[in-house]
């Protein structure tokens, strides 16, 4: 049954990470700190601060540790990381962030091409992160890419998207992210998914990660919202997009979703003038050009 009741949603700001991986322009450290401390206080509940996968994979965000370990830790915010693997995992405890997220891909070829193995080999390696991060007090995301389409195989089973989940869930993650890598879900698309997937999973396990290239991403949320998913990562600015596929714009803006929550009488507990002085802040910082549909009437 369809629910659009007011409720609390819980926005994942996913910007400082997904956001600035795939920038050209390396945005110096004590800007990232900046920017992720005036989040911090927007009243956003959690921030994807950094990724600890190696350097070279990801030169915009070498300096993750620095950042983790630089920033001003706001009460009842929780602090995440991207980590591959338990090497990853070391730095990200080195640098004490909150949660910690291990990812893979519904699509084997995009799993190939993202981390250089097979989802069967990924499989023990996320299994020994997650392990070794919940022995060390730490909480657990999973995200899962190319859900909804893969650059190179086109349309992904919902077969392998529930596969996948429930291996993750079944290492203790305590939360999947359901990625829309490429931006090419449509709401049918999304209904079909979340309608087959929810039988399998409970509504609150599971989170919405949308990106934008066909301007879908608050067509899609409307759809998650309806069928009960209640955590939703966004981009400040629509900041992002992933480096091993190709064409794949933005993520969602997290000004967009704050306007379609707010609209429907959702509670997010964010501030908006908030929002929008650290996107501010961070175009003044950086020069980069933010683009969101929420702020054009502001």
């Amino acid at each position: 049954m369809l629910d659009l009741t007011p409720r609390q949603i819980r926005v994942v700001e996913v910007g400082p990470r997904d956001g600035l991986q795939n920038e050209a322009q390396f945005v110096p450290t004590q800007d990232k700190i900046a920017w992720i401390n005036q989040l911090s206080r927007t009243g956003i509940p959690y921030i994807e601060i950094t990724s600890f996968v190696h350097p070279k994979w990801i030169p915009a965000l070498a300096d993750a540790a620095e950042v983790a370990k630089g920033i001003e830790r706001v009460p009842g915010v929780t602090y995440a990381a991207l980590v591959p693997n338990v090497r990853g995992l070391e730095r990200a405890l080195e640098a004490d962030v909150d949660e910690v997220a291990v990812f893979l891909s519904a699509s084997e070829t995009h799993n190939q091409r993202n981390i250089n193995k097979s989802i069967a080999d990924t499989f023990p390696i996320l299994e020994e992160t997650a392990r070794a991060a919940l022995a060390a007090g730490k909480t657990v995301r999973g995200y899962v890419s190319t859900v909804f389409g893969c650059p190179d195989e086109g349309r992904v089973s919902v077969d392998n998207v529930i596969r996948v989940t429930q291996r993750l869930l079944e290492m203790g993650v305590r939360e999947i992210s359901l990625g829309d890598t490429i931006g090419v879900a449509h709401p049918g698309q999304v209904h079909q998914v979340l309608d087959t997937l929810l039988n399998h999973v409970p509504a609150e396990r599971l989170a919405m990660h949308f990106h934008d290239t066909y301007g879908m991403a608050i067509a899609n949320t409307l759809i998650a919202l309806e069928m009960g998913i209640s955590t939703f990562d966004s981009s400040l600015g629509g900041l992002g997009g992933c480096p091993f596929a190709p064409g794949a714009s933005g993520n969602m803006a997290t000004e967009d979703l704050l306007y379609l929550l707010d609209g429907l009488d959702m509670t997010t507990g964010i501030h908006r003038d908030r929002l929008f002085a650290s996107a501010r802040l961070l175009e003044e910082r950086t020069g980069l050009s933010l683009c969101s549909r929420g702020r054009n009437g502001n």
